[in-house]
């Protein structure tokens, strides 16, 4: 990829049901960064789309009698129509069930093949339909239910196709090591390293339990074959550049940056970079991995009633606001909340009373003083010390937009805005003009004329309509060579006169929607599980080496929760003699309370690779011993400090 090129990358979203407020924020940040890349003047491929092929599909297909093809013409319809309304300046919205993105799959698939990377056998294991993913048994939740989404799995036997993912563990540790940045936020790179230090298993990547899918390439003779769906979604990065049949805008990659949720960084910083590798195709700069959003502090469900509906929130409160919202309100990577009251108080607060008041002020002023003149030839003469202090403050942006910390970047752009309305209470116009200062009063409308200007070409990717009216009323227009001419070589404003407007945020004094009460989710019926018996195996015998490269630690539990799904897990914080203490999901729940091992110590493992639990991040393992009599917790005879190696 060309450095004047720019590939920006929303996830194609899985049709199983509407968009929600997760969509949306990964797609208005994904919008902000091609917005801005095209404002620098930059070459900008925005892609966006659905994913559709699947066993979850060709269920809920059924389930509601439709035809499978038709069931996700119209949900996927639904998404475009979503980002059309919210005026999302993407140049592809790609499905998966394209004729040439099919057709750039069946090449990836055949040249992996080629390449050694791709092998016939069979495979036997827990399958959750609803993440499609196989867990080893030693995930599972209560010997059944998947450590993700807390849904049953089913077991699945099966011939497929592996990909072999476990070459590329030296490859991807090194990548990750020689490109510090390439997963943002950096906390969730670390964690993709600890997983893949764990050891890689190859990866099944194709099923022939149903048929909704990418069938092999016809050189292979296997019809009953299907492109297991990972493989086949990740490969839209490509084929939407035209991979595998014309090319003709693969120039755009590798992407600057691929924005997903969290639930699925392992799919996209661990498979698709060994995908990319095996293709012998560059990999990308960064992969962004953002938080979820909760409702009022509780996570969103349909049984609750609080799901948030993106376009009835923009709706009533004005998309440009919500776009506001979105990105300023949680730093990326971190879990938002939404709240009404919250988006509330950043209209009134940030828009209404920073933004929106200072434009009324100048334009007030200019009218007031000097018949809508505004001039800005003087304002370096009278306030460079201002001047000095917005530019400080917008020097520090353009990387941190990039590195996906819009959080931080909108804070920063609003310190000008605090030094333009400081600076007209500090210096009182009405007071200068009365003492015939009129240069000096006239620079002070130049100077707040000239931070609106510079601020609103910096928000422009966040609230493009919003800045669009606030620059014309500056007597120009928003493009990369006003950009480059005010922003990059500081440029003063051309002379120009402003008229009277309507206020861009009017104050909203009460909530615009209606909350629903939430309702309880229905119980559903505990299943009732056969007894397992252990059977004895044989020992296998390791040497004094093996052994130790198992560290066990002393820690203290500082916290510990019930988890109310279910029957055996309490959820822990152990403090191990590390800066934060370590989170533990243990199945003790049956023998030890919440409140019986808090402030207690334990005998941890601690360099197991993370693995969740009812979706629940795990980072150890206690140890236990357990027998007819039932379990009991392994504990240093006499308190140890925290931290401490067992040996």
């Amino acid at each position: 990829m060309s450095c004047h090129k720019s590939y920006i990358t929303t996830p194609i979203y899985y049709v199983n049901d509407v968009a929600h407020i997760g969509h949306a924020y990964t797609t208005i940040i994904a919008d902000t960064l091609a917005r801005y890349s095209r404002l620098i003047g930059q070459e900008t491929f925005f892609l966006t789309g659905t994913d559709e092929h699947g066993q979850k599909i060709e269920e809920s297909a059924k389930k509601r009698g439709k035809e499978t093809k038709a069931y996700a013409d119209e949900i996927s319809a639904t998404f475009k129509n979503l980002w059309d309304d919210f005026d999302i300046s993407y140049d592809k919205f790609i499905r998966t069930t394209d004729e040439d993105h099919k057709v750039g799959v069946q090449k990836a698939f055949s040249t992996m093949y080629q390449n050694g990377d791709i092998y016939k056998d069979n495979y036997k294991g827990n399958y959750c339909i609803s993440c499609e993913t196989f867990f080893p048994a030693s995930q599972l939740v209560d010997d059944e239910f998947c450590p993700d989404c807390g849904k049953s799995t089913t077991i699945v036997e099966e011939e497929s196709y592996f990909f072999r993912l476990s070459d590329y563990e030296d490859r991807l540790l090194a990548w990750y090591h020689d490109n510090p940045d390439c997963i943002l936020p950096k906390s969730k790179r670390n964690e993709v390293i600890r997983f893949v230090e764990g050891g890689l298993n190859d990866l099944s990547i194709t099923r022939t339990s149903f048929d909704w899918g990418v069938k092999l390439p016809e050189e292979f003779n296997d019809p009953k074959h299907v492109m297991y769906v990972w493989l086949d979604a990740l490969m839209n990065y490509v084929t939407a550049l035209g991979y595998g049949t014309d090319d003709k805008n693969m120039d755009f990659h590798p992407a600057r940056v691929h924005l997903i949720g969290k639930d699925i960084l392992r799919f996209h910083a661990i498979y698709w970079p060994a995908f990319l590798m095996s293709l012998d195709l560059p990999l990308p700069k960064h992969i962004g991995a953002h938080g979820w959003w909760t409702r009022n502090g509780e996570k969103m469900s349909k049984s609750k009633g609080n799901v948030v509906n993106p376009k009835e929130v923009a709706d009533a409160y004005g998309l440009e606001s919500f776009r506001y919202f979105m990105l300023r309100e949680v730093p990326f990577g971190g879990d938002g909340d939404f709240s009404q009251k919250a988006l509330i108080d950043r209209i009134n607060s940030d828009l209404g009373n920073d933004l929106g008041n200072l434009l009324n002020r100048l334009i007030g002023m200019s009218g007031k003083y000097f018949e809508g003149r505004v001039e800005s030839d003087l304002v370096a003469k009278y306030y460079q010390a201002e001047l000095d202090e917005v530019d400080a403050s917008l020097a520090k942006l353009e990387p941190m937009i990039f590195e996906l910390q819009l959080h931080k970047y909108l804070e920063e752009l609003w310190r000008p805005l605090t030094v333009a309305n400081r600076a007209i209470d500090k210096y009182q116009p009405w007071t200068m003009i009365k003492e015939a200062k009129t240069d000096e009063t006239m620079a002070l409308n130049g100077l707040i004329a000239t931070i609106l200007a510079k601020v609103s070409l910096m928000l422009h990717a966040v609230m493009p309509k919003t800045t669009a009216t606030i620059i014309e009323a500056l007597g120009f227009e928003i493009t990369p060579e006003s950009f480059k001419r005010i922003i990059r070589k500081g440029e003063i404003l051309a002379p120009f006169s402003i008229e009277k407007r309507e206020p861009l945020f009017p104050r909203i004094e009460e909530q615009l929607l209606v909350e629903k009460k939430p309702e309880e989710a229905p119980k559903k019926p505990e299943k009732k599980k056969e007894k397992q018996v252990d059977k004895r195996e044989g020992i296998a015998l390791i040497g004094i080496d093996q052994f130790f490269e198992t560290s066990l630690k002393i820690g203290t539990v500082v916290g510990a929760e019930e988890v109310k799904k279910s029957k055996k897990l309490l959820l822990l914080q152990v403090d191990i003699g590390e800066e934060e203490p370590r989170q533990v999901v243990a199945g003790i729940k049956e023998w030890y309370s919440a409140k019986e091992i808090l402030n207690t110590q334990v005998c941890v493992v601690v360099n197991l690779k993370p693995a969740k639990l009812m979706g629940m991040k795990s980072e150890g393992m206690l140890l236990a011993a357990k027998d007819g009599d039932g379990l009991c917790l392994i504990r240093p005879e006499k308190p140890k400090s925290n931290g401490t190696s067992i040996s």
